[in-house]
C-alpha cells in the first residue's frame, strides 16, 4: 500500500547515500527485523548492544515508509492524557506508561549523541492549548495528575499564552522535556552504524512467504532464503506478514512546510504547539528556520490521488498557521498526505504473539510511535533473552485489543 503522496521535506535534508554492505545471506540469525523505518533500526540497534546476530530486511529503501513522513515530533505525553489512561487501565500501569515515554526520549537522545549532528535532535517544551473555553478543565486535571505523579509540567493562563505566544487562549498545558529530531537522518545514520556493528541490511526484497520448522521460521523472498529463530515486526502501517490487528484504526493526515523564516518572534523557544481538538493542529519549526504544520486527518486509510485534493488541504493548514501567527509571512514549500494508525485503546503493539512464539511485533501506532518504537525496543530485548519485564504486560499484544 503506498502510504504517502506529495513533496516529501526529510529526504531533501540529508546528502546521506546510505551504502549498503552486499552481505551474502548467513546461514542462520538469531533474529531478522522486517522493516527498515525507525521501529525496525531501534530494534536492530538494541540486538546489537546484546550481542545477537541480526538482519534486517526492507521492501524498499531505508527511511522511505512512514518514517520520511514523521513530523520528528517527541512528546512523553500522549493522545490519552493521563488522567484518562488511569481511568482506562489503573493508576499504576498508566503512570508506569508514561514514564517509559519519558524514558525513552532520553533514550533517543542517548543515541543521537552518537550519530552525525545528533540527527538535529534538540530538547523542546510542548504546549498543548485549550481549543475551547470548556477544555481548561481537561488541561487542569492532567496538569493535576502529570504534576502529582512527578512529571516535569507547568499550566499556562490566558495572560502568559498571549504575552510568549502572542496568540489569545484561555490555557495551555505545558510538558517538559520533550524533544524533535530528523527521523530520515536518524535512521539513515544509525542504519550506517548498525551496519558497521555487524547488521546484515538486505533492501528492496520483498517477504513472500514465512515457514516454521523444528529449528526456527525460514523467510522465502525472490533474492533466497532466511533462517532465523525469532522474527520481529517493524512495518509500521503496511499490511502484516502474519496475524491481525484487532484495535486499529489507520487514517490519513497531512502536512506542509514552509519556507524558511528570520525569526520566530513571539513563537516562545521554538516550542512544540498542539492543541486539546481532536483531531488536532500540531506545529515545530526546522533547523533551517521553517514550520511543519499537521492535522485534518481523516478516517481513510489511502492517501488521496487527487493533486486538488492536497492542495485544499495544505492551504486549510497554511490558514489555520496564520491564525494563530498572522504576522508570520510563509508560503508553503513541501505538502503531503500521509497514512497512520492508532489503536482503540490508545496504547502500541509490542511483544510476542500470544498463539506463535517467537514472533515478535514492535508497533508503535499512534500520534507518539518513534517513542512507542524505542520503548518497544526495550521491551523486545529482554523477552528475546527470556529475561523478565514487568513493563511488558501493558502493552502485551494478548490484551483485548490486541493481535491474532
Amino acid at each position: 500500500m503506498k502510504i504517502h503522496s506529495g513533496t516529501l521535506y526529510w529526504p531533501t535534508t540529508t546528502d546521506n547515500d546510505l551504502s549498503i554492505i552486499k552481505n551474502p545471506i548467513a546461514p542462520f540469525y538469531e533474529v531478522i527485523i522486517i522493516g527498515g523505518g525507525i521501529a525496525g533500526f531501534l530494534a536492530a540497534h538494541a540486538c546489537l548492544e546484546a550481542g545477537l546476530k541480526v538482519a534486517l530486511i526492507e521492501k524498499e529503501d531505508i527511511a522511505m515508509g512512514s518514517t520520511a513522513a514523521n513530523t520528528g515530533i517527541l512528546h512523553y505525553s500522549n493522545d490519552i492524557m493521563l488522567h484518562e489512561l488511569i481511568e482506562q487501565i489503573g493508576e499504576k500501569n498508566a503512570v508506569r506508561f508514561y514514564s517509559m515515554c519519558y524514558e525513552a526520549i532520553l533514550d533517543i537522545e542517548t543515541i543521537a549523541q552518537t550519530l552525525p549532528d545528533q540527527a538535529d535532535f534538540r530538547r523542546r517544551q510542548s504546549i498543548c492549548f485549550a481549543s475551547k473555553t470548556r477544555d481548561t478543565t481537561k488541561l487542569l486535571r492532567e496538569f493535576k495528575a502529570l504534576h502529582t505523579h512527578g512529571f516535569p509540567c507547568e499550566y499556562w493562563n490566558d495572560i502568559i499564552i498571549k504575552e510568549r505566544l502572542g496568540f489569545e487562549k484561555d490555557g495551555a498545558l505545558v510538558t517538559l522535556n520533550d524533544a524533535e529530531f530528523n527521523p530520515v537522518k536518524f535512521v539513515q545514520c544509525l542504519a550506517e552504524q548498525c551496519q558497521q556493528k555487524g547488521l546484515h541490511i538486505y533492501t528492496n526484497i520483498m517477504v513472500n512467504v514465512l515457514e516454521d520448522t523444528n529449528e526456527g521460521t525460514i523467510l522465502h523472498t525472490i533474492n533466497g532464503q532466511f533462517a532465523t529463530r525469532n522474527v520481529i515486526f517493524a512495518t509500521g502501517y503496511q499490511n502484516l506478514p502474519y496475524g491481525q490487528l484487532k484495535g486499529t484504526n489507520l487514517k490519513r493526515s497531512y502536512a506542509i512546510v514552509t519556507n524558511a523564516i528570520d525569526n520566530f518572534k513571539p513563537w516562545y523557544e521554538q516550542s512544540l504547539i498542539w492543541e486539546t481538538k481532536r483531531p488536532y493542529l500540531y506545529m515545530r519549526t526546522t533547523p533551517d528556520n521553517r514550520i511543519i504544520v499537521g492535522g485534518l486527518d481523516e478516517d481513510k486509510a489511502k492517501v488521496p490521488k487527487s493533486e486538488a485534493k492536497l492542495e485544499k488541504q495544505s492551504n486549510k493548514l497554511l490558514g489555520l498557521l496564520h491564525e494563530l501567527f498572522p504576522q508570520v509571512d510563509v508560503k508553503i514549500d513541501y505538502s503531503y498526505c500521509a497514512t497512520f494508525g492508532d489503536s482503540i485503546d490508545y496504547l502500541p503493539y509490542i511483544g510476542e504473539h500470544p498463539d506463535h512464539p517467537h514472533y515478535y511485533y514492535l508497533l508503535g501506532h499512534g500520534g507518539n510511535g518513534t517513542v512507542y518504537s524505542m520503548l518497544g525496543a526495550n521491551i523486545l530485548m529482554d523477552l528475546l533473552q527470556g529475561l523478565p519485564n514487568d513493563d511488558a504486560r501493558i502493552v502485551t499484544l494478548a490484551r483485548k485489543n490486541g493481535i491474532t
